[in-house]
């Protein structure tokens, strides 16, 4: 069965999220020693962020299975500090996609951002005709190269 989960509530995953997230977002060719100093740092950081107003991290999980997670950041790289809050690292592991798992995160973030009363959220992103689906407004291109976007709630 299918279930989002608040990982503050789920703690024993958050050391599957960060490893994910670094091999996902992080920088690459590490040794294995700069990898695991990555790793705790995201942990901490993660454990860390819990009482922050506008953080919010949402994990999928299937059983015992971690499917995917999506979060809510008040900041997102240092582009765009001037814009606030951020939804960001949604991750669907490769063997679950293509079957819908994305918009169950996405609607599960909006509904969060809603109960939090925010009103807009800015994703950045690479991927081509991706966001859009959910409803994101291309805002403009950063100096990074990715697009930069809104999505109203």
């Amino acid at each position: 069965m299918l279930k989002i989960y608040n990982i503050k509530d789920k703690q024993e995953y958050i050391k599957e999220v960060a490893i994910l997230t670094q091999k996902q977002w992080g920088k690459k060719n590490l040794s294995e020693e700069e990898l695991k100093n990555k790793i705790t740092k995201k942990i901490e950081k993660i454990k860390n962020s819990f009482e922050k107003e506008l953080y919010c991290k949402l994990i999928l999980l299937e059983g015992k299975k971690l499917i995917g997670f999506i979060s809510i950041f008040p900041t997102d790289g240092e582009e765009r500090k001037d814009l606030w809050p951020w939804y960001s690292t949604m991750y669907v592991k490769k063997e679950y996609r293509g079957y819908g798992y994305s918009k169950i995160l996405n609607n599960a973030i909006l509904t969060e951002a809603k109960k939090r009363k925010i009103k807009r959220l800015y994703l950045k992103t690479k991927l081509e005709n991706f966001y859009e689906k959910f409803g994101a407004k291309y805002i403009n291109k950063l100096s990074n190269g990715e697009k930069l976007y809104y999505i109203e709630i």
